[in-house]
């Protein structure tokens, strides 16, 4: 009786133990300092594809190929790894991976400052890009601003008032909401984002100097200890 009960104990010990984290969180290193990304339950496609591509180092060596002070910097794009193609001078941002992902909008999840979504072209569905994202810096907007916005590049769409609250305290880039698909945000290391974003540039955006990324995913342990420490839950579905 007493061994059964002991194995019992081990049982539920490791299973327990085996639970994976809420979260997972994935590290974008730079030589301008990293950051720690939170990828959204909620945006299930934009996140597993993300993990895919970071499980294979897709990521690694690819730049930040455009930069805008005060709105966000852009990344991932397989072509700024190859030699013949990320030259100065030469334009960046229509390498791709053969496929898009479906829009995945979720009126809760909006481009405030930090924020990580998706790069897309003009197509009717704003399918995104398989592998092109972006950070938003953001800037903060006047209450007056954001009823222009709600006026003019919203076409009357209102913005909630939580959201106002974080556009006008926080900062971000409301006119993009709806239209790019947010999966995950900064939760720690913001100031990486700023740093790039004041990089030197040329008429195209790019930095005057290359911005090289590595991209990796943070160990289970790693994960659940972010989860503790932001009290962040998953979503159930």
């Amino acid at each position: 009786m007493k061994k059964l009960f002991t194995i019992c104990f081990l049982f539920v010990a490791i299973t327990s133990f085996a639970k994976p984290p809420k979260n997972q969180y994935v590290r974008i290193g730079t030589s301008y300092g990293d950051c720690i990304i939170r990828l959204y339950n909620e945006t299930p496609l934009h996140r597993d594809n993300f993990i895919k591509l970071t499980k294979k180092g897709f990521y690694n060596g690819t730049l930040f190929h455009r930069v805008i002070q005060n709105f966000m910097i852009q990344g991932g794009d397989p072509d700024s790894k190859d030699t013949t193609k990320n030259k100065q001078g030469l334009e960046l941002g229509n390498g791709d991976v053969g496929y898009t992902v479906p829009a995945e909008f979720r009126d809760s999840i909006f481009h405030k400052r930090g924020v990580l979504a998706a790069a897309r072209d003009d197509n009717p569905t704003k399918a995104s890009s398989g592998c092109q994202f972006y950070i938003v810096e953001g800037k903060r907007f006047t209450p007056g601003k954001l009823d222009t916005l709600e006026n003019t590049r919203l076409k009357g769409r209102k913005i909630p008032k939580s959201q106002r609250d974080i556009y006008t305290t926080v900062g971000g880039v409301p006119h993009l909401d709806q239209n790019y698909t947010v999966y995950g945000e900064v939760v720690a290391g913001i100031d990486m984002i700023d740093r790039i974003a004041a990089v030197k540039k040329d008429e195209r955006d790019r930095p005057a100097t290359n911005v090289p990324m590595t991209v990796e995913l943070l160990k289970k342990k790693e994960c659940k200890q972010l989860d503790k420490l932001l009290g962040i839950e998953r979503i159930k579905k």
